[in-house]
């Protein structure tokens, strides 16, 4: 675009310099007969300079240069699907985190009545455009209870804007007034379609489809339908019947208030720290929780003890601080970023891709590299599992883009039907799950019967049980992977299976534990 405008600039100056040396030379008409010389000019002007500059291809090379170059990297671009999936990303913040629409347009992260929830460092408003289109997405799904929201919001910047007009635009306030108006009529606020399609015809009177709309909206109401319309409902697209406790969850500002994040080392004295508990956490657990450095009886540990920061007793968490370092995490990302796809979910025997986990994935074998073995050792020496194909999945790296997330679920499989038995070594018994960036707001793993969230921290690495003793799935496990509010969330999934690890986690003594 910058060599295009180059260009175009310069033919501009050579068609002005022509334009302000015919107009001086027409300063005085009759020397142009009078004179022989500019008698010849004005002839050879009109007979070729004029056809000349009228009709150079100068203005279709400069286009077609334009065009070769977006071209070349056409292939890399975003497509229809990318843009849809960013549109349906910001309507997943804006109920995930109880944002307003009208405040995302001014680039605000911010609820109604609270501190914003990300302050970036640059405001980048959305335009009348823009808005559109996230409503657009929603119109075309049915999905009315979004697209009043985006459209409304189209349409008052277009209001503002009315008469200039914005090269880059495909839509309109005729196009924002059309949809909107359509909108509401399926959401049954008839009285409001009828308003907002007669000012369409006040901008395009002749418009006869809308014309047609209006008629039929006063029938309408003449008969008494439509006339009061009750508040629309958010569609509730979240699997499992959590939606509320989920996103309570993603919302609490910083994760739990626990001791998610505590910086380490801890005060040297007491050794082990004992911080104040969430207020939904039992009175009982409050001495239990504290941070520590342990070697698990491990030779690997002896010498470097792992950072364990005890987050919940049931379900049993542990965090483990600075579990990798900065240059394993790059080394990670940097082996699985050619790899990665779209991560997929299991459904009955098969697995697909769904709306409810937004990321893309990639598998990484231990003998990819050293960095990948060595995690092995160590998450063998922390969580004293064998952490080896078959008797565990390889690493499994995940990148959370705009908006990503992952619903409620859980790790284990529920039916013996699923694909994670044909591993044959038994279902999920333990997650370690790798942070490996950090993210500027959300994207915090809520534990949504536990009731807790734990924020993102670089480097650590979240421990958990998937299974009884007793080889029964917890259900206190059932979490979820917040949308990443703003930033870029890498983690590494460690899943460790039952069979093998039978004298290294042995059944309890009670059937029921």
């Amino acid at each position: 675009l910058r060599s295009y405008l180059r260009d175009e600039s310069s033919r501009l100056r050579r068609l002005r310099r022509f334009y302000e040396k015919v107009q001086a030379l027409h300063q005085d008409p009759k020397a142009s007969v009078d004179n022989p010389l500019l008698a010849f000019s004005l002839i050879k002007r009109l007979h070729s300079d004029w056809p000349n500059v009228v009709y150079s291809e100068e203005a279709t090379r400069n286009t077609q240069a334009l065009h070769a170059g977006l071209g070349e990297v056409e292939q890399e671009l975003p497509g229809a699907e990318d843009l849809d999936g960013a549109a349906r990303a910001l309507m997943r913040l804006q109920d995930v985190y109880a944002l307003s629409v009208k405040g995302l347009a001014s680039g605000v992260f911010q609820r109604a009545g609270q501190p914003p929830l990300y302050s970036p460092g640059r405001r980048v408003p959305l335009s009348a455009d823009d808005c559109f289109h996230v409503g657009k997405v929603a119109y075309d799904t049915g999905d009315y209870y979004h697209s009043i929201a985006w459209l409304e919001e189209a349409a008052s910047l277009f209001r503002l804007s009315y008469g200039s007009w914005n090269l880059e635009d495909g839509s309109s306030l005729e196009d924002a007034l059309d949809h909107l108006a359509f909108s509401y009529f399926m959401a049954g606020n008839i009285s409001h379609a009828l308003s907002l399609s007669r000012e369409f015809l006040r901008y395009d009177p002749s418009n006869q489809r809308v014309s047609r709309n209006v008629a039929k909206y006063k029938k309408l109401l003449e008969m008494g339908t439509g006339a009061s319309a009750s508040p629309l409902q958010r569609p509730n697209s979240t699997r499992l019947q959590s939606r509320d406790a989920y996103e309570e969850l993603c919302q609490r500002p910083g994760g739990q208030v626990g001791l998610a994040g505590v910086p380490w080392p801890p005060p040297p004295l007491p050794r082990l720290m004992v911080l104040p508990l969430p207020p939904q956490a039992a009175p009982e657990q409050l001495l239990q929780l504290s941070c520590s450095y342990e070697t698990n009886s491990s030779p690997y540990l002896l010498l470097q003890p792992a950072k364990k920061e005890l987050v919940r007793i049931q379900p049993y968490v542990v965090l483990y601080h600075d579990f990798v370092t900065d240059a394993e995490a790059e080394t990670i990302k940097g082996l699985a970023g050619p790899w990665l796809q779209r991560s997929v979910v299991a459904s009955g025997e098969k697995q697909q891709k769904a709306e409810y986990r937004i990321s893309k994935s990639a598998w990484l074998k231990d003998t990819a590299d050293p960095v990948v073995r060595a995690l092995d050792t160590r998450i063998a020496a922390v969580t004293g599992l064998d952490p080896r194909p078959p008797y565990a999945e390889h690493l499994q790296v995940v990148n959370y883009g705009l908006g990503g997330h992952y619903e409620p679920h859980f790790d284990h499989a529920t039916s013996r039907k699923s694909p994670l038995y044909r591993m044959k070594s038994g279902n999920r018994i333990a997650t370690i799950m790798i942070y490996l960036s950090a993210v500027e707001a959300g994207g915090s793993t809520a534990f949504i019967y536990a009731n807790f969230s734990v924020p993102v921290v670089k480097n650590a690495a979240l421990f958990w049980w998937n299974l009884r003793r007793n080889g029964s799935g917890d259900g206190d496990t059932l979490h979820a992977g917040c949308p990443v509010l703003a930033g870029d969330k890498w983690v590494a999934n460690k899943w460790i299976h039952e069979h093998g690890q039978e004298f290294r986690r042995p059944c309890s003594a009670d059937p029921q534990d």
